[in-house]
């Protein structure tokens, strides 16, 4: 499991800062404004998917760049904490980034939007599949990943396929989990189907004990989980304890090699939706890029995962929109080229953009926890 200090060490590497410099467009550089979480309990996802991206960047600005300008990708800390999203935001706008890239979560996220709006600059690739950030549509906001319901759909369908019916929830007590359940509950209406049984905890929260004797009392045959890893691990362990021998689904905002971390042995057979192609072996041509940046980087602590492939990919994609652009690329100039890649594929993940149509992708696939740490497919 990477830690705290080597992700700092990490970033060390790659000569990033924690500081605020002046951020300026120029002729000669692309920039691009990204807010994450570089502290609090989620120091992993904004480190990850940052990394990711330098990950693309830097390897392309090795070759000369796109259209002959670098690209540089700033980032500042908001701890996930939406006012100070806010106020990197503006901070981002004030310095002229062509684009704001990669921001996680949908509060942060939301806390964003129409500061970008107002300002009419493109907000590229937010790390969540929140509704929210969707609908109603928002010619300035593209999506990279698969939304939480397309998730949540392919859960079902795979788990109707086996027979089964009666599907509990577990969701984490907040916006992001209310509208997972909503999700669910929509999945399962076509299937003429309700939750069985569903119940709450705090996120980040290990006091799921009241929520699993609700959910148990029911007997489901699976129970899909909407929530950060910490309080998934907690009620998979309680679950398997109490002798529920079901499925355990989770969507990709669990974080998943967090979760594997976090239960070793008892990770055995939890299952992952994901949104990405598999980071871990060469099974697509952009996981085999992904894996030899990775290794050149010659950042030694870092191992693959899906939240630094997701930041890999938008980069990727951020990049043909940026060639398409031009040499004269301007915040408008990008969007019209984003809104003209239909049927562009990063090698294995394929893109549809319209000038209706901000969300590019529809990818999900399910993956498998191992008892020894592992993610399968």
């Amino acid at each position: 499991m990477v830690d705290r200090r080597q992700v700092l060490g990490s970033a060390a590497a790659l000569g990033w800062t924690m500081g605020r410099p002046a951020f300026a467009q120029s002729e000669k550089n692309i920039v691009l404004g990204q807010s994450v979480p570089l502290s609090g309990p989620s120091l992993l996802l904004g480190s990850q998917y940052n990394q990711g991206a330098r990950l693309y960047f830097d390897t392309l600005n090795a070759k000369g760049g796109v259209n002959g300008r670098l690209i540089e990708l700033k980032r500042l800390d908001d701890a996930m904490d939406p006012v100070q999203s806010a106020a990197n935001t503006r901070q981002f706008i004030k310095d002229g980034v062509v684009a704001l890239f990669g921001y996680v979560g949908a509060q942060p996220s939301l806390a964003a939007v129409p500061l970008a709006t107002e300002a009419k600059v493109p907000f590229f690739a937010p790390l969540s599949g929140a509704q929210s950030l969707r609908d109603p549509f928002n010619r300035y906001v593209f999506h990279v990943r698969a939304s939480y319901f397309e998730e949540t759909s392919a859960i079902i369908r795979q788990a109707s396929t086996v027979g089964i019916k009666k599907i509990a929830v577990f969701y984490q007590d907040n916006d992001v989990g209310q509208a997972g359940l909503e999700d669910v509950v929509r999945a399962l209406a076509p299937l003429s189907l309700k939750p069985v049984a569903t119940a709450k905890a705090d996120a980040n929260s290990t006091d799921v004990g009241p929520a699993l004797k609700t959910i148990l009392a029911a007997n489901p045959e699976a129970i899909i989980q909407i929530g950060t890893f910490k309080s998934s691990a907690t009620f998979v362990r309680l679950a398997r304890q109490a002798g529920f021998k079901g499925n355990l689904y989770n969507l990709s905002l669990v974080d998943t090699q967090a979760l594997s971390d976090e239960l070793g042995a008892v990770a055995r057979g939890v299952v992952v939706s994901q949104v990405m192609p598999f980071p871990y072996a060469s099974a697509s041509a952009v996981s085999t890029e992904y894996l030899q940046a990775l290794q050149a980087s010659g950042l030694t602590a870092s191992t693959p995962n899906y939240t630094s492939m997701e930041g890999f990919v938008a980069a990727k994609v951020f990049t043909e929109a940026a060639r398409r652009a031009g040499k004269g690329l301007t915040r408008e100039s990008l969007i019209t080229a984003l809104q003209s890649m239909q049927g562009y594929n990063v090698g294995g993940m394929s893109f549809e953009f319209g000038p209706d149509k901000n969300a590019g992708s529809r990818f999900v696939e399910m993956t498998m926890l191992t008892e020894d740490g592992k993610v399968r497919r």
